[in-house]
């Protein structure tokens, strides 16, 4: 095998490898914005819907789905006293502070005496570290409580201060609060809406959910671009390489257009006629 043709297959074997990479990152950003849009999908469907009784929104196995997220729901029940625990490092539009989690007791409908966990609303922080801002309480009593369904984030093993939690972890909750709580739960959490009609007192509102698609779709386009780009690399420069190194051509002669050729006339009729002139005479005999 020539060298040539060695150089030609190493070549063409590294852009086979540079467009297979970007194939697959074409393919992971792809599959990142198939997730995305469902996601934004649930958001469009649910965020505004009706409420329905918490029962029907989680479902038979006390858990809630993907599907469900975000969906409103109303139950009547009460919050158990000396069991708020705060989420922390948790910013909402940029400004740092806590989630105020607090435990509701569903008192009717199909999960009557399970606890859920609520998010009632966000507390900004001090600005000091050290000293927790003070925590508004939950009504006592009973309480027409609606608010909207999340999946439950995946616990964490980073520890917190006394009262505070690193996820919105029900066991977590459960164990961190000043008086734990027994009993079943909903696998997952609520974020409150209104408490008796109105928003939770003297806490934030928390943030809306994004409906953005994000640019996903847009680098697994670019991804695949560079992948067919790497192979047509790869030809023009294979190419380009064996132009170089083959026989080289003569120059092609340019046929002269009209006007060079009347220049070339006029300039051979000049030319003759200077050496007519400049020929001496000879006398006749």
């Amino acid at each position: 095998m020539s060298e040539r043709a060695r150089r030609a297959i190493a070549t063409f074997a590294v852009a086979t490898l540079v467009s297979a990479a970007c194939v697959l990152l074409g393919l992971w950003q792809w599959h990142r914005y198939v997730a995305r849009s469902a996601a934004v999908a649930v958001v469009q469907a649910n965020y505004d819907a009706a409420p329905v009784p918490i029962g029907q929104g989680v479902g038979g196995d006390a858990t809630v789905s993907a599907p469900e997220e975000w969906h409103p729901v109303a139950a009547t029940g009460h919050y158990l006293p000396h069991a708020t625990v705060l989420l922390r490092n948790r910013p909402v539009n940029g400004t740092s502070g806590y989630h105020v989690l607090a435990p509701f007791l569903v008192q009717d409908g199909a999960l009557a005496g399970t606890v859920v966990l609520v998010d009632r609303g966000f507390l900004p922080a001090t600005g000091d570290a050290a000293r927790v801002p003070s925590v508004p309480q939950p009504p006592t009593g009973q309480v027409d409580l609606v608010a909207r369904l999340r999946v439950a984030e995946q616990p964490t093993e980073r520890q917190a201060p006394a009262g505070q939690v690193q996820a919105i972890d029900v066991a977590a909750a459960r164990a961190t609060a000043a008086q734990p709580w027994s009993g079943p739960a909903v696998h997952g959490y609520a974020q409150a809406v209104t408490e008796d009609g109105a928003p939770p007192a003297g806490l934030g509102s928390l943030a809306l959910p994004s409906t953005d698609l994000g640019p996903h779709l847009s680098y697994a386009f670019q991804w695949w671009v560079f992948a067919s780009g790497a192979l047509v690399g790869a030809v023009v420069l294979i190419r380009r390489e064996g132009s170089a190194s083959g026989p080289r051509r003569p120059p092609r002669r340019r046929h002269p257009t009209a006007e060079q050729e009347e220049d070339a006339l006029l300039d051979a009729q000049e030319a003759a006629m200077r050496r007519a002139t400049s020929t001496p005479r000879r006398d006749l005999p």
